[in-house]
């Protein structure tokens, strides 16, 4: 009986380890502060190659804000990027645009916090956005979370030190 325990149980732990090496969590969904979706923004980031980690991918989000007073903001970042390394560790390179829209009821605001990064001309209006960071992304899926810069540029100005912190879940 104890032979067929022990050759049980290394069997189940053979063959979880043989899954786990074909395991890509190559999706994930995440919140992130800061970064491309400027306040923050709800994200879903995917590998285009299912079967490899180290591949291009694309990041979709939505975020925004609306208070009483009537000061609202809207943000869609769209973002191609790339991971690089062995796991569980990767560094995620990219760019691509963040798309806003923002407006008040009160006539001349200057609250949005948005002009405090770039000047803007108007809304709508669309921003460029660069991505270097740090993704921790566990070889079986699971709980994520990364650390980006993400230097942000229009026709106004360029704003190379903004930062975001996102945390979330990877599966496949």
């Amino acid at each position: 009986m104890k032979k067929f325990i022990l050759i049980t149980l290394t069997l189940i732990l053979f063959c979880t380890h043989s899954y786990s090496q074909d395991y890509v969590p190559y999706r994930s969904v995440y919140v992130e502060l800061g970064g491309a979706g400027l306040p923050y923004s709800f994200n879903y980031d995917f590998r285009f190659d299912q079967t490899n980690i180290n591949s291009w991918g694309m990041r979709l989000g939505v975020g925004g804000y609306a208070f009483f007073e009537g000061d609202k903001f809207f943000s869609m970042p769209i973002l191609i990027n790339r991971l690089y390394g062995k796991g569980p560790g990767y560094f995620e390179m990219g760019g691509g645009m963040t798309f806003l829209a923002f407006g008040s009821s009160k006539p001349n605001s200057r609250s949005d916090f948005t002009q405090f990064i770039l000047p803007f001309n108007g809304s709508p209006n669309a921003i460029g956005v660069l991505n270097f960071g740090y993704r921790l992304l566990p070889r079986e899926g699971g709980l994520t979370w990364k650390m980006n810069l993400n230097p942000v540029f229009n026709t106004k100005g360029f704003w190379p030190l903004w930062v975001g912190i996102g945390v979330g879940y990877a599966f496949q």
